[in-house]
């Protein structure tokens, strides 16, 4: 991800830090993911970092990438695990029964590759993304926000899903734009240019 922001960004001093303080003083920040919800969310606590993500999504342009927006929401089936709460809503795994393709093949878990992505609406991080632009996924589970409108865009894996919700100064990505070539890196682009206004 620092190295896709560096790119669209040279000019900007991208930091990977859990020091709190960096992050405070960050003027957006960036909440990535990786391994799974439980142990995600027991770093964030032990790390003294839940509350600093929570403070610091209030006033600034904030980027949730896979797991990170899965911890904006307020549980997930994947533990159990309680998040963040930041967003109304659930996590929940993909049904093994969905899990069937146009032409009647059966689809794997977890959801890994290249998918198109639905723009529900507008926003400045879809600033020069073609609509149906194909993103990279790599996940079991996916959000099923409880907010109306929240939901910024969606695609379809077996079923159809929210893959990417924004509300105020807040987006995110059930996909890794970092891993999306022009279309990804046009987001990252749009997110270093955004001033937080929907």
């Amino acid at each position: 991800m620092a190295k896709a922001l560096a790119h669209v960004a040279p000019e900007r001093n991208i930091v990977v830090t859990s020091d709190p303080g960096a992050i405070r003083a960050a003027a957006r920040v960036v909440l990535p993911g990786q391994s799974a919800m439980p142990d995600c969310m027991k770093s964030l606590t032990e790390m003294g970092l839940r509350d600093v993500v929570v403070d610091v999504q209030r006033d600034r342009p904030f980027l949730g990438i896979c797991l990170g927006m899965q911890m904006l929401f307020a549980e997930s089936e994947e533990g159990p695990t309680a998040g963040l709460g930041l967003i109304r809503g659930r996590v929940v795994r993909f049904r093994e029964e969905a899990m069937t393709g146009g032409g009647g093949e059966r689809l794997k878990i977890p959801h890994m590759g290249w998918s198109r992505v639905r723009q529900t609406r507008p926003h400045p991080l879809w600033r020069d993304i073609p609509q149906d632009s194909r993103f990279y996924f790599a996940h079991s589970f996916h959000p099923v926000p409880g907010e109306p409108g929240v939901a910024a865009a969606s695609t379809d894996y077996g079923i159809p899903f929210t893959c990417a919700v924004a509300r105020a100064n807040i987006f995110a990505t059930q996909f890794h734009p970092e891993k999306s070539q022009r279309a990804g890196l046009q987001l990252l682009a749009n997110f270093v240019a955004w001033d937080g206004c929907a």
